[in-house]
Parts: C-alpha cells; sequence; structure tokens
C-alpha cells in the first residue's frame, strides 16, 4: 500500500485544517489508520487513530476536542479535521495503516507497518 498525505499548509491560530490520506495499491476499507505527526526535534507522537470500518476512534488527550479522524472508503482516503489550531499543532503530519496491536489512545508509531509521507502544517500565533 501507497500513502499519499496532503492537505498541510499555513494557518492562523484559531484556524482549521484538513488533512487527506490518500490510499492505492490496495483498498483499506478493512484497516485502521492512524496520523502521526512530528515537531522539530521532538519524536513522532501519535495524534489519533480510526478503526477500519470508522466504527471506533481514538484520540491523543492533548488533540482530543479538537481534531476528528474520518475515512471514506470509497475514495480510499482517510480525514484528520483539525481545529482551533494552536501554535503547538506545528508538525509534520504523518499517516500509517497496517496496525500491528489494538487500538488506544497511546499508539505509537511502533503499532503501525506502513507509512505515508508526511505534509507540514504551520499554525502561526
Amino acid at each position: 500500500v501507497q500513502l499519499q498525505a496532503s492537505g498541510g499548509g499555513l494557518a492562523q491560530a484559531g484556524g482549521s485544517l484538513r488533512l487527506s490520506c490518500a490510499a492505492s495499491g490496495r483498498t483499506i476499507s478493512n484497516y485502521g489508520v492512524g496520523w502521526f505527526r512530528q515537531a522539530p526535534g521532538k519524536e513522532r507522537e501519535f495524534v489519533a487513530a480510526i478503526t477500519g470500518r470508522g466504527k471506533n476512534s481514538y484520540y491523543a488527550h492533548s488533540v482530543e476536542g479538537r481534531i476528528t479522524i474520518s475515512r471514506d472508503n470509497a475514495k480510499n482516503t482517510v480525514y484528520l479535521q483539525m481545529n482551533s489550531l494552536k501554535p503547538e499543532d506545528t508538525a509534520v503530519y504523518y499517516c500509517a495503516t497496517d496496525v500491528k496491536t489494538s487500538y488506544s489512545a497511546e499508539m505509537t508509531a511502533a503499532d503501525f507497518g506502513s507509512w505515508g509521507q508526511g505534509t507540514l502544517v504551520t499554525v502561526s500565533s
């Protein structure tokens, strides 16, 4: 599977962005997908995950209430809607699939087997 993240850019604090993760090579409709982010000098951190059919979603405590993960299996795409953006949301955002373990709000990069290239989100104050 190939994953392509897009939708990043420059936003003002309090604004919104919607990121997309488009899959190709095979369907991801039965596969969970996660979003992670990595700020300069920091480790990659979990943001959100959604199960294969979208029944359940999981969020890092730092973004809960501001970010929503969703999926459109007909388009083989997963989205990350980010609202009330903060400067600390600035990072490169990555999507990943092929979950290796159970879902939780504390998932790690090692829990996912396939990764796409990231998309940069910059939030100005």
